[in-house]
């Protein structure tokens, strides 16, 4: 679904992405995990084209994307839900999710996948007439995601999405998460919450300082001495 390719990416002089190798297959929910400042959060930005690659390439469904625009990107399919939720705090909740629809123009089905949202969040549908900036964290986030479904999306980009969240709500979130997957969203998630992460995806990486250190099955990953020292605790 999405393959990158000796992906580099640059802060000015700063070398942030390494030459980084990784794929995203279809209907799989894939993590990368690491600590702060390693390059996970570039690597979702380099995707959506909020940052541009320097060297390296993208691919979408096969097709070269890495300069493709973020708008077309959004129209094809591939959404982001951002680090810090990002939501329009001065709009109400169900403003927010029609703002996430920006991009259709089929009227009667995104009055449909409204009520799909509010079924998969109905703390939402309890609050869709509330301003989105009086809302918890925990409930900004599943704001966050519920905008982002709204675009009906193939492949959703998730940075972070248990930051700042209490134990129960990350539970909750994760759950989602699964549920949303299991429907037939592919799901590319950055994570520091390493364990709940590797034990949702059906693959991950490991990446350190702009370089992917290490690779494989989440389940495999969770035994691997080296993770459990550096991100599990152990």
């Amino acid at each position: 679904m999405i393959k990158i390719t000796d992906l580099h990416v640059y802060y000015g002089g700063i070398h942030a992405i390494k030459g980084i190798s990784l794929e995203v297959p279809k209907g799989k929910i894939v993590s990368l995990i690491g600590a702060n400042g390693a390059g996970k959060s570039t690597t979702l930005r380099a995707i959506m084209k909020l940052e541009k690659p320097k060297e390296g390439t993208i691919s979408y469904r096969d097709q070269d994307i890495t300069f493709e625009k973020t708008q077309k990107l959004v129209k094809n399919g591939l959404v982001l839900v951002p680090e810090g939720r990002r939501v329009f705090t001065n709009l109400t909740v169900e403003e927010n999710l029609i703002l996430g629809a920006y991009a259709r123009k089929d009227s009667d089905e995104v009055h449909k996948d409204l009520e799909w949202v509010y079924e998969l969040f109905p703390r939402l549908k309890e609050r869709r007439k509330q301003k989105a900036g009086t809302m918890s964290g925990g409930e900004q986030q599943m704001l966050a995601v519920g905008r982002a479904l709204m675009s009906k999306p193939e492949v959703l980009l998730m940075d972070e999405p248990s930051l700042g969240l209490a134990p129960l709500i990350v539970k909750d979130i994760f759950n989602i998460i699964r549920k949303i997957n299991s429907l037939g969203v592919t799901i590319l998630l950055i994570e520091q919450n390493a364990k709940v992460a590797l034990e949702i995806s059906d693959y991950g990486y490991v990446m350190e300082t702009g370089n992917i250190v290490l690779e494989g099955k989440g389940k495999d990953l969770l035994e691997d001495e080296n993770v459990k020292k550096a991100y599990l605790g152990a």
